[in-house]
C-alpha cells in the first residue's frame, strides 16, 4: 500500500470537487459543509459520473437516476431502479499540508 497526495489543505472549500485516476481507481474529492469525503467518481448502478451529484448532509445523488449513498459508508439509501452494490468509500489521510489517500 502507498500514500497519494490529492490536493493541498489550502485549496479545499466547501463545494469543492475534483475526480483523480490513480491506476484502476477513478476518485472523487468532495467538501461540503466542511466535511472531506473520498468516494468512487462513478455511480455503482450505471456507472455515470458523480462529479454533478447533489451533496446534501452525508447524503450524494447521482445525477442521472437518482440513486443515493451515504458518503461516509458508502450504503444505498434510495433507489430508483433496480438493486446495485453500494458506492466504494475511501480514508483520507492528511499528511503535513496534503490531503491524500492509502491504496
Amino acid at each position: 500500500m502507498r500514500y497519494y497526495a490529492l490536493e493541498k489543505l489550502i485549496n479545499l472549500h466547501d463545494g469543492y470537487r475534483k475526480t483523480f485516476k490513480i491506476d484502476e481507481y477513478h476518485l472523487l474529492l468532495i467538501q461540503e459543509e466542511g466535511e472531506r469525503f473520498l468516494v468512487d467518481a462513478y455511480c455503482p448502478h450505471r456507472e455515470h459520473s458523480l462529479i454533478d451529484a447533489t451533496v446534501f448532509g452525508d447524503t450524494i445523488t447521482c445525477p442521472h437516476h437518482r440513486y443515493q449513498f451515504h458518503l461516509a459508508t458508502g450504503a444505498v439509501l434510495e433507489r430508483t431502479e433496480e438493486p446495485c452494490q453500494n458506492l466504494r468509500c475511501y480514508s483520507l489521510v492528511e499528511e503535513g499540508r496534503e490531503v491524500g489517500v492509502v491504496l
